[in-house]
Parts: structure tokens; sequence; C-alpha cells
């Protein structure tokens, strides 16, 4: 795990959840060396609470099984957690979505969409 000291010294800017993907299978090479990558969410929520949000979250959904062959929490429960659970001003959040999935994608958006319009609103 990094801390927030080693994020800068190494110039990690930005996250990435998915359980397969590489950064690079998403984004431009230059722009997926600035990314740590979580393949969970415990890992996920772990990071989080360690590192505070990264200035941008890019979110699979399917996170495949967990250790008991049981589907694992997605993409949304960890948007979920950052809303609901995580305590930390996402006023100024970035975030994307490359779930291949469309309809748990357009939860994720619509959920912190109207959550950090909500926070700007205040």
């Amino acid at each position: 795990m990094h801390s927030l000291t080693s994020l800068t010294e190494t110039s990690y800017e930005k996250t990435v959840l998915d359980d397969i993907r590489t950064p690079e299978m998403v984004y431009e090479s230059t722009e997926a060396k600035k990314f740590v990558v979580v393949r969970s969410y415990a890992d996920f929520v772990t990071y989080i609470k360690d590192n505070g949000p990264p200035p941008l979250i890019s979110f699979d959904n399917d996170l495949g099984l967990d250790k008991s062959g049981k589907v694992a929490p997605d993409g949304y429960a960890a948007a979920k957690w950052l809303v609901y659970e995580s305590d930390l001003n996402l006023k100024d959040l970035k975030f994307n979505v490359h779930s291949a999935n469309p309809v748990a994608a357009e939860q994720i958006r619509g959920l912190l969409n109207n959550y950090i319009n909500f926070l700007n609103t205040k």
C-alpha cells in the first residue's frame, strides 16, 4: 500500500478499480502510468481509507468472484461506500466508468454525479 507521500513521489494521481484490466487496457500508455490499480472492493476501501480520495477514480463494475466463489461486491458497491460510508469530501472528485456493463455503468455515474452535484449546491 502506498502512503500519500509515496503517491506524490511516484506521481500516482489516479486509481483504477478493476479485477482484470490494467490501466494500459483502458487508457493511453502515458496516462496509464499515473494509476494505482486496486482489484477488489475490499482493497478499494482500504486504499481510500489509507490515502484519501485521489483526483480521479476509474470504475469497473463487475469484479469477479470472491475467495469463496460468490459474486464479489462490485464497483457500484464501491461508489455507494464512497457516498454513504466514507465520510470523505467528494466535492471535487473526478471519476470515469470503464465498465462493459452499461446498466451498472449508468448506476455508478448517476449516483456519483447526483451526489457531487448535491455537494456543490450546498
